[in-house]
């Protein structure tokens, strides 16, 4: 299983990139993505088919469990994964990204709604270029192609991406940053 959700990790984390390229509304937002990566495709559907054969105390915690990691199964077009994440007042000013912890922008160009990109992630080992489509301050489409390495075996695959902003109260999702700081 580990294989499946180094994927999952790496292409919730790709999907989460673009998230605040232009000045976008701040709070709570849920960034839905599916990938081209048929061996993580399989692995989400068998274990949106474990959950769904789990004792209903033991799906719950399991749930409650993926829900305070800000994961969900079934948030994208195609049954792929959501994740939900806080872009605070501060960083939307700067335009940052909620970015998973041990990404960064390397690159970018801006040309009205549309923005291109790379970028590189600590964990899983990845970097990877796309395109993201702003649709307003609420709304965006993204296109990423992702490389990593798994078992010696670079692998690639494009992450189709959306985000869309939820309401302003973060609630218990933390900012990236907040979440880094109180790990330490």
């Amino acid at each position: 299983m580990r294989f499946p959700l180094v994927l999952a990790g790496c292409a919730l984390a790709c999907a989460s990139l673009p998230a605040a390229a232009q000045q976008l509304k701040p709070g709570l937002w849920e960034i839905s993505s599916n990938t081209s990566n048929p061996q993580l495709n399989q692995a989400m559907a068998q274990m949106q088919q474990q959950l769904a054969t789990m004792p209903p105390a033991q799906r719950k915690q399991m749930e409650e469990m993926m829900v305070k990691q800000g994961v969900r199964t079934g948030g994208g077009a195609s049954g792929g994964m959501a994740v939900r994440a806080c872009l605070t007042q501060e960083a939307a000013e700067r335009s940052d990204m909620p970015l998973q912890d041990g990404c960064q922008v390397t690159s970018q160009q801006r040309s009205g709604n549309t923005m291109t990109m790379a970028f590189s992630c600590a964990n899983p080992p990845s970097s990877g270029e796309g395109r993201v489509t702003f649709a307003s301050p609420v709304a965006y489409s993204s296109s990423m192609t992702v490389r990593t390495t798994v078992a010696g075996r670079t692998e690639t695959m494009t992450v189709e991406g959306a985000g869309k902003w939820l309401q302003a109260d973060c609630g218990n999702v933390r900012p990236a940053a907040a979440a880094a700081a109180a790990k330490k």
